[in-house]
């Protein structure tokens, strides 16, 4: 704390001290201040002690309060400062409990524990959010939302979210953008030099508020997903039938759908060899001895070798007899445990202890 012994001189605007003589010693008594002016002194006697105050939470007309509050108040003496310390602890002794600021930060304390539609209707209420940081909202949206309001916005808009993004992040949303705009997009950072604070915020607050502007989604999952994820649990026969026919209708979409099916024929290509082990223990015993038994085709044959060849020599030999004892199995019974083990395969996946392989990677 900061040496209050050189601190004799009151706040300006106050009384001067006044002094009881008691024998031969003298005691100063504290001044009477404004609230404002005890709100300079705490947040004072807060950054001298390293407190991380964030100022910048309050709307801008209560920052620059503070701040001219600030350059008034001179010294302030020892008594002073002890009573107004003490005033504050008190005051903060008896909160029980603080609420967010505005409907905005109410907002935010809610956030996924309301509908989702009520939520984008009350955020279109609040507005654009005159309080915090806009930028830190965008940081948190996925990168192919922010690489489609980057192809909507001016190059120099662009440019600014570019550099108020973190760099891994920066270079993921280049990514996700094509070529020629990508390039026009870097080569205007290098005129964002003398773009003031001030702009750079209002772009923040801009484009945050499209966030807010947006229409709800319904589905959390994309088209080709959740069509993929259907097909993932129907028989054969159907999905592929299925696909030829999205095929013929729309390449494109069937590409996508294509893109998210993961069958039991797809383990070799998109199981890392390590991960087999986990998958085995995540099925039924007697599922899994079926659908190692019961596959027909090449694809699932290979499949099924993959995964009894990256397990432990002695649980594959277990596995081995058993199948062998299983003997033939019904196509229908082979499909249904199939199903079940690229359930686990996704579960799995799902809880972050396994990775699916990318297709067009080389591992």
């Amino acid at each position: 704390m900061q040496d209050t012994n050189t601190l004799t001189q009151v706040a300006s605007g106050a009384a001067t001290p006044a002094a009881e003589q008691t024998g031969d010693a003298s005691r100063v008594v504290a001044r009477s201040l404004s609230n404002r002016q005890k709100a300079a002194v705490v947040v004072r006697l807060l950054l001298n002690e390293g407190a991380d105050i964030p100022l910048e939470e309050l709307p801008d007309a209560l920052q620059e309060k503070l701040t001219h509050q600030l350059g008034e108040m001179g010294l302030v003496d020892r008594v002073t400062l002890d009573s107004v310390a003490q005033e504050f602890a008190e005051a903060l002794d008896s909160v029980g409990l603080s609420f967010p600021h505005g409907l905005a930060g109410a907002l935010d304390a809610v956030d996924g524990k309301i509908a989702p539609a009520t939520a984008a209707r009350l955020r279109k209420v609040a507005g654009v959010r005159q309080i915090g940081d806009p930028w830190q909202r965008l940081r948190e949206i996925s990168t192919e939302d922010l690489a489609a309001m980057a192809q909507a916005e001016s190059t120099e808009i662009a440019a600014v979210m570019l550099s108020k993004l973190e760099t891994a992040k920066a270079a993921q949303l280049l990514g996700h953008l094509p070529g020629p705009i990508a390039r026009r997009i870097t080569y205007a950072v290098s005129k964002t030099a003398n773009v003031s604070p001030e702009a750079v915020e209002r772009i923040g607050w801009s484009l945050a508020a499209q966030l807010d502007q947006r229409p709800s989604q319904a589905f959390a999952d994309g088209p080709g997903a959740r069509v993929g994820a259907i097909l993932n649990q129907s028989a054969a026969s159907t999905r592929d039938g299925l696909l030829d026919a999205l095929d013929e209708e729309d390449s494109d979409f069937a590409t996508v759908v294509h893109q998210s099916i993961f069958t039991f024929a797809h383990i070799p290509a998109r199981i890392q060899p390590r991960d087999a082990p986990a998958i085995l223990r995540g099925v039924d015993q007697a599922v899994l001895v079926t659908a190692l038994a019961g596959g027909t085709s090449d694809a699932d044959r290979t499949a099924a070798e993959f995964l009894l060849a990256n397990t432990s020599a002695r649980m594959a030999e277990n596995l081995r007899e058993e199948i062998a004892e299983r003997g033939k199995v019904r196509q229908s019974d082979a499909e249904e445990t199939m199903t079940q083990v690229v359930g686990a395969v996704r579960t799995l996946v799902d809880e972050g202890a396994i990775t699916l392989v990318e297709e067009d990677s080389e591992d």
